[in-house]
């Protein structure tokens, strides 16, 4: 095959850093798409096991449901581990503030993290003016808030307010999570709230709606290229 008929192939494959980057045209039809992919995986064999996958499909229109099936094919069919679309270019400011934070190398940045070991009792308050960490429990009867997020390295059976009074972006997240009242921003929930209970969870909005996701499995920030103050 010449260098012509390979800028013709509607899949291509790379390796980039520790991911492996599939470019393709997204006009294709997708069986033509899942078959081409599944050529290109079935040579790497056991490499694509667990293998982090970015899927471009190009800079023109949302492909979001593109991604999301190749992605569970993927999956599905050769056990890879992270499926994520290409990083979306930053703005001139967030450009601005990663150059800040990588020239300054965050050593000395003022945290704004209000950082509690111990468990926080029945009847006993906590309130963190920007992000709270507590080491320990947060029993039934307690209450917990702050500005941004929560994140209990311990069981969470109290209440837990984050984004406090606005932030819809906050997270409220926990080693064992079962809460007996959460909430982000304006957005209110009571009672089991629990995805699985067996891993780290946390709870976020998305849509419009208050959700919690296995925290390990979904990785929130691992889209991120640099560390950023939060």
């Amino acid at each position: 095959m010449d260098m012509t008929d390979n800028e013709l192939l509607p899949v291509k494959l790379k390796g980039v850093g520790d991911s492996l980057r599939v470019t393709l045209d997204p006009t294709q039809p997708m069986e033509l798409l899942k078959k081409e992919l599944g050529k290109l995986f079935e040579r790497l064999k056991h490499l694509a096991i667990n293998a982090r996958v970015i899927i471009d499909p190009g800079e023109q229109g949302e492909h979001e449901a593109l991604i999301h099936e190749l992605g569970l094919y993927l999956k599905e069919s050769f056990s890879v581990g992270w499926v994520t679309g290409p990083p979306q270019k930053k703005s001139e400011e967030e450009e601005r503030v990663r150059t800040r934070d990588v020239a300054h190398s965050f050593e000395h940045h003022r945290s704004d993290v209000l950082f509690l070991s111990g468990r926080v009792r029945s009847g006993q308050k906590v309130h963190a003016r920007k992000h709270l960490v507590i080491l320990g429990d947060v029993n039934p009867g307690a209450e917990i808030a702050a500005g941004g997020d929560i994140m209990v390295m311990g069981r969470l059976h109290g209440s837990a307010s984050a984004g406090q009074p606005a932030n819809e972006e906050a997270i409220v997240l926990a080693l064992d999570f079962r809460p007996s009242l959460l909430q982000i921003g304006n957005m209110v929930a009571a009672g089991s709230l629990t995805a699985k209970g067996e891993r780290p969870e946390f709870a976020h909005i998305k849509d419009g709606q208050l959700i919690v996701d296995d925290y390990l499995s979904l990785n929130p920030f691992s889209k991120i290229p640099w560390p950023k103050t939060r």
